[in-house]
């Protein structure tokens, strides 16, 4: 058995995000620029390679695996891959295979991920007016989105819906959004937009609606109970008792929460970023490809974790932007 993975915080690494692919079908303006350059093909790790370093981290200790972009479900042939990893949640190694989708290509790929023994997706969705939809995705459909949401839960699968707070964007929706996951059985979870890629300083103190301002208006309607639960990830829980539903916060400018932090992304290049928020970051393409055992790469990803920090360093107080990195979030992995 292979030691887990353990970092200078002695907190175990379980939980690893996998950017397939930096390309996407919508050009979200918190995201990445409307004119993107994308990496050229030749860079990303193949389907071969990306199984090949999902599975020696399975081996390592990660028991959860999410699948990112850009937009995943944009890979040519990404389902060979979801079949592949399905072989580790037979095997009891893998607890869960999940992905993070703007739910473009649901509609095509629901039940397929769903024979894969992917059981629950994450959709991105800010808004339910159509024109905002359009002017925030740039690129998207909100009808296009709405009837993959439908597949997917047509398929069995269970749908969390990730909203972005963004000021003067979805401020007047916030209850429209919580009773629509209600009627349709989704959890929902508010996201504060991060300082990624170069948008603008102006744009992103436009953008920034705290979460404590968006729990304080819930609370004028409902009666908010906090949640021990946590499900691998950064986000806290609450339930609404007047529904029964259950909402969550992910807060990295308002209330960091480094302190359990027990995941590190892969892009799809390779490279193995410790923190989200941070600059460093390891490249396992080099190791993965010089040679055919894994023995150099298993010593790069224990050196990589050995970096791993106590956490980030956004901050968007006194009206400026400090932690900001230069890379956009669809380099990383949403």
């Amino acid at each position: 058995m292979t030691q887990s993975l353990i970092d200078p915080f002695a907190r175990p690494i379980s939980y690893l995000r996998v950017s397939v692919t930096d390309r996407c079908d919508f050009r979200c303006n918190y995201c990445m620029a409307e004119n993107m350059t994308f990496l050229p093909k030749k860079e990303l790790l193949t389907l071969e390679e990306l199984d090949r370093l999902c599975s020696t981290f399975v081996a390592m200790g990660v028991e959860k695996l999410r699948i990112t972009g850009g937009e995943p479900l944009v890979r040519r042939e990404i389902m060979t891959f979801f079949r592949a990893m399905s072989r580790h949640l037979d095997s009891g190694a893998l607890k869960e295979l999940t992905l993070t989708t703007n739910g473009s290509q649901l509609r095509k790929f629901a039940h397929e991920l769903a024979e894969c023994g992917v059981r629950r997706v994450n959709v991105s969705l800010d808004t339910l007016d159509a024109d905002k939809f359009a002017r925030v995705t740039r690129w998207g459909r909100l009808s296009q989105v709405l009837d993959g949401i439908a597949a997917a839960q047509d398929a069995g699968l269970r749908v969390k819906i990730n909203a972005v707070a963004l000021k003067d964007v979805n401020e007047e929706e916030l209850f429209s959004l919580v009773d629509w996951c209600a009627a349709g059985d989704m959890d929902l979870t508010f996201i504060e937009v991060m300082p990624m890629g170069d948008m603008g300083e102006a744009d992103r103190l436009d953008q920034y609606w705290s979460l404590d301002d968006v729990r304080a208006k819930l609370a004028t309607r409902f009666t908010l109970t906090d949640l021990a639960e946590r499900t691998g990830g950064p986000a806290r829980y609450v339930r609404l008792e007047e529904t029964g539903s259950k909402l969550g916060f992910i807060t990295p400018l308002s209330h960091n929460f480094c302190e359990s932090c027990n995941r590190v992304r892969l892009t799809c290049t390779g490279e193995l970023y410790m923190c989200l928020g941070q600059e460093d970051m390891a490249d396992l393409r080099a190791p993965l490809r010089e040679s055919s055992g894994n023995t150099a790469l298993e010593d790069a990803i224990r050196a990589a974790i050995s970096r791993k920090p106590k956490g980030h360093d956004f901050d968007y107080s006194r009206q400026r932007i400090g932690g900001q990195v230069s890379r956009h979030m669809s380099h990383t992995g949403g």
